[in-house]
């Protein structure tokens, strides 16, 4: 294995972050928080040490390349490199890691800070979360393979994914096979029942998505037909505060290459990859690490009178246009 003092000490933060989507005082963050879990108990037979792991393991998601090519680069063997790959995403994937780095605001203190941060892009109000499903595309399963099949033509993993008014992400489901539509993905989703059940208080939070998903009390979509006047100027505020949901997959997927093309492992590690990535996602947001420059190959939510708004779900869209627009 190539010391990796050498690779920290002889690269740039720049270069880093190229080749490993983290500066050094990320890799060095990486090393602090998972380092006790993947570093090896002992040092025999030239054991590979935790950072040696997060290099390997983040290589490859930088840019979804042939695990040779890596292995020949960190100079060591494939069948290692295909070893690192599993055990790395198996624990950056895991429930424990998943509730400290991808977390859906709960409290009204982290709620209304979505709101205004939301709501200063185009003035819509009482946004706290804005969702969308995107396709990750894998190789044909052995098991189950016309499933995987999205509407596309071709082998994938639809990803639920939810981004907050700060481009972090605040729930990834990733589990449903390509042929799943975005709104079944949403009904069967922990989300649904944070907000069916009252964990988020009913008509004072919202989530935005686009016409694929049945309206609810919670879930603002665009009218198909608006009409002049609030439903138009609904219109045109939707759009621009739910583009950031669209911006924030492009950048996920141009932060780690490994998601552009087609992954080729089995649909359950296929799931772990992804979720891996938006857990490393959000920790480059929090510490203000920087795109690479090279890609390789709120209002007052106390306001609305939940007795005489409507229940159904595009009645409450009307409401809502009509009271704010």
């Amino acid at each position: 294995m190539t010391d990796r003092g050498n690779i920290l000490d002889e690269l740039t933060n720049q270069q880093l972050v190229d080749r490993y989507r983290f500066n050094r005082a990320g890799l060095n963050y990486l090393e602090t928080v998972f380092g006790p879990v993947l570093e090896p108990a002992t040092m025999r037979h030239k054991s590979l040490s935790a950072m040696d792991k997060l290099l390997i393991t983040l290589r490859y998601l930088a840019t979804g390349g042939i695990q040779l090519n890596d292995a020949d680069m960190h100079n060591v063997s494939q069948p290692a490199v295909s070893k690192k790959l599993t055990e790395a995403p198996n624990h950056l994937s895991s429930a424990d890691v998943l509730g400290r780095f991808v977390r859906f605001p709960l409290t009204v203190r982290e709620l209304d800070a979505q709101v205004q941060q939301f709501y200063g892009l185009a003035q819509f109000p009482k946004v706290v979360g804005v969702i969308d499903g995107t396709h990750i595309r894998i190789q044909a399963p052995s098991e189950d393979e016309p499933s995987f099949v999205n509407r596309k033509g071709f082998h994938s993993i639809n990803v639920q994914v939810v981004f907050d008014g700060f481009d972090r992400i605040t729930n990834v489901v990733a589990r449903w096979p390509g042929s799943a539509h975005d709104s079944r993905i949403l009904q069967q989703s922990g989300l649904r029942n944070l907000f069916d059940e009252g964990h988020i208080p009913n008509g004072q939070y919202h989530l935005l998505g686009d016409s694929g998903y049945a309206g609810r009390r919670w879930l603002l979509t665009p009218y198909l037909n608006p009409q002049p006047g609030s439903q138009r100027a609904y219109n045109r505020s939707h759009k621009i505060t739910r583009a950031k949901v669209e911006r924030g997959i492009g950048q996920l997927k141009r932060r780690f290459g490994i998601l552009h093309g087609e992954i080729r492992v089995q649909p359950e590690k296929a799931c772990r990859i992804v979720l891996t990535c938006a857990v490393l996602h959000n920790i480059c947001k929090v510490r203000n690490i920087p795109m690479p420059d090279v890609i390789d190959d709120g209002g007052n939510a106390n306001n609305m009178d939940n007795n005489i708004a409507p229940q159904h779900g595009m009645q409450y869209r009307d409401y809502f246009a009509n009271t704010y627009f």
